[in-house]
């Protein structure tokens, strides 16, 4: 008893010392006895990154999407907003705005920001530019959207403004081959994207927009003769040519300068149909002038550009399909030669020489055969031809000198659809001197020859066919021209609802009707006549 006395007493003596303050005990005098298994989880060790390898990198916080610019990534993705708006445009704006950080474009919490307002007040003057206003759906100037919902609806309708006013500043309001199969030009509208990066770089979007416009003299002119047309009398009273025929002629030959090239060239020809006039315009100056004949209504002349390629002095004449087929298959039907040999045609099969006489023209193919006129006196293309290639292959030529007489009427529309000179040395020497550096003195010994001579030019000059029913003067004076084709009507018609004022040309006379079809004037009949002209019309290759 005495012994577990004593043990108790030590075992509670020794856990009151334990307990007191500053009581610890040291290693050295612990009992070494084996370590228990901890019942405790280890606290984890860092990870140690393998030698020559840096540790993870930490992904810096994504920054907040602008509640306006989420508003408007979800209004593009939904097909309900812009339904009437062009493909492309929306197309390019939700790219455009699927890059975009920051903030929107053009709206603020305060309404629209400066750039926009300068946008959206320059479309609101799309008149003066013969565009019309009304077709922009623009939202109010003073907007004061509050809700990111509105702020991104007001932004994309700005912007979708912008981009139509961007295509139609560019051509894009109408198609031209939809307003008349004559017109085989492709207006360059400017990419949506480009647009949209240009104006956010701009420092001044209206000028911008205004930058978009052709910068052709003729349209900066035609612009200014808009704006005086449609000036006050001083009193507030628009004048009495503010409603006339006038503005609308002059805002569709605008129209026009929209699907014309940008760049015209530095050297150009310029055939205009309804003015009956050609130019050669050399750095902006017109350096050379002359009359034309046209085709007639039944084989207009096209229009289309294309670079002159060669000039052929003392020219052959192939007869093209149209006259095969309705002046010279009916007389030939009959057993009549004659008029092959009055016109000095030639006859062959697959280059081989025909008599005509041994051909049953009632059941043979005519357009298997060849007819030919080698150059001389007699041949309708003249002295010279020149060729600049294109799908219609029209080309502009010499004539007979029976012909000159219709160079001194006011309406010269004669013959195909090829376009035939007054002065054909001379607009031959002028484009040889400025393609191939040529003296005039070189161009009189070819013409002089009487051996057919091709030459090639060995700079581009673009050739210019156009319509163009109004043009302005150095001088400012607007002078107006006949709607020898009827496409001011369709024109007029597309832009401005109505025709009034502008009839349509009275048509020509029918022509004769053959097995083969008669005459037609759509485009895949121009073609496949070859374009190639004749004296003129009917009677003129059959003689006065």
């Amino acid at each position: 008893m005495r012994g577990a006395h004593l043990i108790a007493v030590l075992f509670c003596a020794g856990l009151a010392l334990a307990l007191a303050p500053g009581f610890s005990v040291r290693a050295e005098d612990q009992p070494a006895t084996p370590a228990e298994p901890s019942l405790t989880p280890a606290s984890p060790q860092p990870f140690a990154a393998p030698a020559n390898q840096p540790p993870p990198a930490i992904e810096p916080a994504q920054p907040q999407t602008n509640p306006v610019l989420a508003s408007i990534r979800a209004k593009l993705a939904d097909p309900s907003v812009g339904k009437s708006a062009n493909e492309d445009d929306l197309a390019a704006l939700a790219a455009f705005y699927a890059a975009r950080t920051g903030a929107p474009l053009w709206v603020t919490e305060m309404g629209f920001s400066a750039g926009g307002q300068a946008a959206l007040f320059e479309i609101g003057k799309a008149d003066d530019w013969g565009l019309d206003a009304a077709a922009f759906d623009l939202p109010p100037a003073g907007a004061l959207p509050t809700t990111p919902d509105d702020q991104a609806s007001a932004e994309i309708k700005l912007d979708l403004a912008i981009l139509k006013y961007a295509r139609f500043a560019h051509g894009g309001r109408l198609n031209p081959q939809e307003i008349s199969e004559l017109l085989d030009q492709t207006p360059h509208v400017r990419d949506p994207k480009m647009v949209l990066s240009e104006i956010d770089a701009a420092a001044a979007p209206d000028q911008y927009l205004q930058s978009l416009h052709p910068k052709h003299e003729q349209f900066v002119r035609l612009r200014q003769a808009l704006l005086k047309a449609r000036s006050t009398d001083g009193e507030g009273a628009a004048k009495p040519a503010a409603n006339d025929k006038d503005i609308k002629r002059i805002i569709i030959n605008m129209e026009r300068w929209r699907w014309m090239p940008e760049d015209l060239g530095s050297v150009y020809v310029w055939n205009n149909s309804p003015e009956f006039m050609l130019y050669v315009v050399k750095d902006g100056k017109t350096i050379y002038a002359d009359k034309t004949l046209v085709g007639t209504i039944g084989y207009a002349t096209p229009v289309f550009t294309a670079d002159m390629a060669t000039v052929v002095f003392n020219p052959d004449w192939i007869a093209p399909e149209t006259v095969v087929t309705e002046n010279l298959l009916p007389p030939l039907r009959e057993g009549n030669y004659s008029i092959l040999r009055v016109h000095k045609l030639s006859v062959s099969y697959n280059g081989s020489p025909v008599d005509p006489a041994r051909v049953n023209w009632s059941r043979g193919n005519i357009l298997s055969y060849t007819f030919l006129q080698k150059t001389g006196p007699q041949n309708v293309l003249g002295k010279a031809k020149f060729l600049f290639p294109n799908r219609h292959t029209v080309y502009m030529h010499d004539t007979l000198p029976v012909r000159k007489k219709y160079f001194k009427e006011p309406v010269r529309m004669i013959g195909h659809e090829c376009i035939r000179m007054e002065k054909p040395q001379q607009f031959a020497a002028v484009l040889l001197a400025e393609g191939n550096g040529w003296p005039a003195s070189k161009v009189k010994a070819l013409w002089d020859s009487s051996a057919q001579s091709p030459v090639s030019l060995e700079h581009k000059i673009p050739v210019h066919l156009t319509y163009f029913t109004a043009v302005v003067d150095d001088a400012g004076k607007l002078s107006t021209f006949a709607d020898v084709y009827g496409i001011d009507n369709k024109m007029v018609t597309a832009l401005f609802g109505s025709a009034a004022g502008f009839p349509v040309p009275p048509p020509e006379p029918k022509k004769p009707e053959g097995e083969e079809g008669s005459a037609s004037s759509s485009p895949a009949r121009r073609t496949a006549s070859g374009g190639n002209d004749i004296a003129g019309s009917l009677s003129g290759f059959l003689g006065d």
